[in-house]
C-alpha cells in the first residue's frame, strides 16, 4: 500500500456504538452542540442513553440538534448559551439544574475555528485575538465554574474540555487558536487537581484534523493531502472518531481517570 495515499476505514462512517447504555439515567451537556463535532458529540451521549441538553450560542441550532435525538428515540433538551458571557452560562445552567436537577457530563466543545483566517501571528488583530480566547479558554472556565459548585455537592461528575491536537504539534498561522486550546489543557490538569477531592473528574479530548463538513474559506487546496501525510492511519478522521472517547469518559468505565489528555489524531503525533 502506497503510505502517503489513503487507505480503507476499518468500518464505515458511523457512529460508535458501546454495548447497552452506560449512561443510562445521566444528564449530560454539550456546549456548541448546534453543528459539527458538537453535534455528533450530542448525538453519541444520547445514544449512549443520557439525556443531552445541546446548547448554542444559536439558539435555532442548538434545538435543530435537539429535534434531530428525539427524532432518533432519545432523549433531549435545548437551551441557549453564549459562553463568552458569564450571566448567560450562569443563567443557562441554573435553567437546566431546574429542568432537569442535576449535571452529570459537562462537555465543553464550543470553540471558534472554521471562521477564522490564516494569519501570521504579528497580523492578527487584537480584537480578534480577545474574541478566540473569550470564547476557547474563558467561555471553557466559565462553564466549569458555573457547573462545579452542583458537582461537588453530589461528590460526583464529569467534566470533558475540547482541546486540539494542534497543541502538540504547533500549526502556524493560528497562534490565537492554538494558544486558547494549550490553556485548556493546562486548566484541565489544574482543575482536575482541586475538584478530584469532591469526586469530580476533569480530562481532555485532543483531537486531530476532523472532517466536520463545515466550510473554511482559508483552508488550502490539496488540503487533505497535507492532512494526511503526518497520520499513521491513513484516512480523514469524521467526528464519529472523537465521539466513543466522549462516552467513555462520561461514563463510569473511566472513573478513575482524571487529569488526563486523550489524543485522537490518526497517529500524527505520539505523546
Amino acid at each position: 500500500m502506497n503510505s502517503s495515499g489513503p487507505s480503507t476505514r476499518p468500518a464505515s462512517d458511523v457512529p460508535v456504538r458501546l454495548a447497552g447504555e452506560p449512561l443510562a439515567g445521566t444528564i449530560a451537556v454539550v456546549t456548541g452542540g448546534g453543528q459539527g463535532i458538537g453535534r455528533a458529540f450530542a448525538h453519541a451521549l444520547a445514544a449512549a442513553g443520557g439525556t443531552v441538553v445541546v446548547t448554542d450560542v444559536v439558539a435555532s441550532r442548538a434545538l435543530s440538534v435537539a429535534d434531530e435525538i428525539a427524532s432518533s428515540g432519545h432523549r433531549s433538551d435545548s437551551i441557549n448559551m453564549d459562553v463568552s458571557s458569564e450571566s448567560s452560562v450562569s443563567s443557562a445552567v441554573a435553567e437546566i439544574i431546574e429542568r432537569h436537577g442535576r449535571i452529570d457530563t459537562l462537555l465543553n466543545n464550543a470553540a471558534l475555528f472554521s471562521t477564522l483566517d490564516m494569519h501570521a501571528f504579528e497580523e492578527i488583530p487584537l480584537d480578534e485575538w480577545n474574541r478566540v480566547l473569550d470564547v476557547n479558554l474563558t467561555g471553557t472556565f466559565l462553564t466549569c465554574k458555573a457547573v462545579s459548585p452542583h458537582m461537588r455537592s453530589r461528590r460526583c461528575g464529569s467534566i470533558i474540555n475540547i482541546s486540539s491536537g494542534t497543541v502538540l504539534v504547533g500549526r502556524p498561522n493560528y497562534l490565537h487558536y492554538v494558544a486558547s486550546k494549550a490553556a485548556v489543557v493546562g486548566m484541565t490538569r489544574a482543575m482536575a487537581r482541586e475538584i478530584g477531592v469532591a469526586g469530580v473528574r476533569v480530562n481532555a479530548i485532543l483531537p486531530g484534523s476532523v472532517d466536520t463538513g463545515i466550510e473554511r474559506a482559508s483552508a488550502p487546496s490539496g488540503s487533505d493531502e497535507g492532512i494526511l501525510a503526518p497520520q499513521s492511519l491513513k484516512w480523514r478522521l469524521t467526528p464519529h472518531d472523537i465521539t466513543g472517547a466522549a462516552v467513555f469518559l462520561a461514563s463510569d468505565a473511566s472513573r478513575s481517570m482524571t487529569g488526563q489528555s486523550v489524543v485522537i489524531d490518526a497517529g500524527a503525533s505520539f505523546v
